[in-house]
């Protein structure tokens, strides 16, 4: 999983999209990528239409699983592109998005919820026309940002579980929401170590015009 500083577009050598392994669009890993994106509208239409809980979840799982197969055959295919760097982290970012919003509209989480994740995203998006300044196009993934969506991914599943009175409803409130307390906490302390790392770029670098990549 990346973060969403990393949707920049990213600089390639002047080769076809045809010729260029990364231009490649039609990839195993990126038709998983789009079937976990249109899979987003069922899982909000069972959670708020008829709230089938249980095929949600199901949903949930399936996406959770196509988000280790598609980087896992990119890599053993040699199948990675630019498409599949996109397509992604953008999928992540909006399941995290859908589920919280679906959550806090049948009121298994509070809105603050809801509204401190799109604000952390917003923060990251506004900080790549900074970056672009200084030629760059992305900053390395570190392993809070990978550590805070892992705990997200878990977190609101486990909560949408724990809708019931069951042992096995409180079980998974009580996991679900230390999932999500680490998540959101890590979630903005990534957010805030990216932001450091733009201003001290701003500060050290020159300006300049061409796009590449900080190397991790």
């Amino acid at each position: 999983m990346s973060d969403p500083t990393t949707v920049a577009a990213v600089a390639r050598p002047t080769t076809s999209s045809q010729e260029s392994p990364a231009g490649r669009i039609l990839t195993l890993p990126n038709l998983i990528s789009v079937l976990r994106l249109l899979l987003i509208p069922v899982f909000l239409w069972l959670v708020l239409g008829p709230r089938l809980d249980a095929i949600a979840l199901v949903v949930l799982a399936v996406s959770g699983v196509t988000d280790w197969a598609d980087g896992w055959l990119a890599r053993r295919l040699d199948q990675q592109s630019t498409v599949g760097e996109l397509l992604d982290p953008i999928a992540d970012r909006l399941y995290i998005l859908a589920v919280v919003v679906g959550l806090a509209l049948r009121h298994v989480v509070p809105w603050w919820v809801a509204v401190c994740l799109p604000l952390r995203d917003l923060l990251m998006w506004l900080l790549v026309p900074l970056l672009r300044t200084r030629g760059y196009s992305a900053l390395p993934v570190h392993f809070l940002g990978k550590a805070a969506t892992f705990n997200l991914l878990y977190a609101f599943p486990l909560l949408l579980l724990g809708e019931g009175h069951s042992t096995v409803a409180t079980l998974a409130r009580v996991f679900g929401w230390a999932f999500a307390g680490w998540g959101i906490g890590l979630y903005w302390w990534a957010g805030g170590l990216y932001a450091w790392q733009v201003r001290k770029l701003l500060r050290t670098e020159p300006r300049r015009t061409g796009r590449k990549e900080l190397d991790a």
